[in-house]
């Protein structure tokens, strides 16, 4: 439950968010209020706490999930500016979707909850059963396996198409693979990493 406070400076109105809350991690919107006859103007700050905020995406995205017919559970931290969620479901690939395309709604559905709701640009990064780490561990080696290919035979290899995290993933693995270059080509959504014999 946001935390509504109001006083004759912005900075008064977020320091005394900050101490009813008992955080410095908090996230505002603020109104400056006109002051009516021989009154100056004061600010309203509305304000919530990291943590609550952590709560109340889960309890969006439980909703969204449920909605699907699905059952859900969390865990969640948030670490240098990074909301993470990793989600558990009675059904985790309905929730991972084609090479994740269902869990990338929901990220942006989440983004555009917070942002119509606090007019604010954050961080979240969700996860399904840890989906995110396995496929990383995946396209590493597919990157490398593909590079050693292209080494031996000298022929360039073009993999499957990516979207752009995915392709960076291959490009960051292979900057340093002796014998090889990658670039990127196509127009999204068939943009794909081609490694190429030096």
């Amino acid at each position: 439950m946001p935390t509504v406070v109001e006083a004759k400076t912005l900075i008064e109105a977020v320091e005394e968010a900050k101490n009813l809350l008992h955080t410095d991690k908090i996230i505002y919107k603020s109104e400056e209020i006109k002051g009516k006859l021989f009154k100056g103007k004061t600010y309203q700050v509305t304000a919530i706490s990291y943590q609550e905020l952590l709560e109340e995406i889960k309890k969006y995205l439980q909703d969204v999930i449920e909605n699907l017919g699905l059952e859900v559970q969390f865990e969640s931290s948030y670490d240098e500016g990074i909301f993470n969620i990793t989600m558990y479901s009675n059904n985790n690939p309905i929730l991972i979707g084609k090479n994740g395309q269902t869990l990338k709604a929901l990220e942006t559905l989440v983004k555009a909850k917070i942002n119509l709701d606090w007019q604010m640009h954050i961080k979240v990064v969700l996860d399904v059963a840890n989906y995110k780490e396995k496929r990383i561990a995946n396209l590493e080696r597919l990157a490398i396996r593909t590079a050693k290919e292209v080494r031996e035979t000298k022929m360039d290899a073009v993999l499957e198409d990516m979207n752009s995290y995915e392709r960076r993933i291959i490009h960051n693995k292979l900057a340093n693979f002796k014998g090889v270059s990658t670039t990127s080509e196509g127009e999204e959504p068939h943009r794909h990493v081609i490694i190429k014999a030096e």
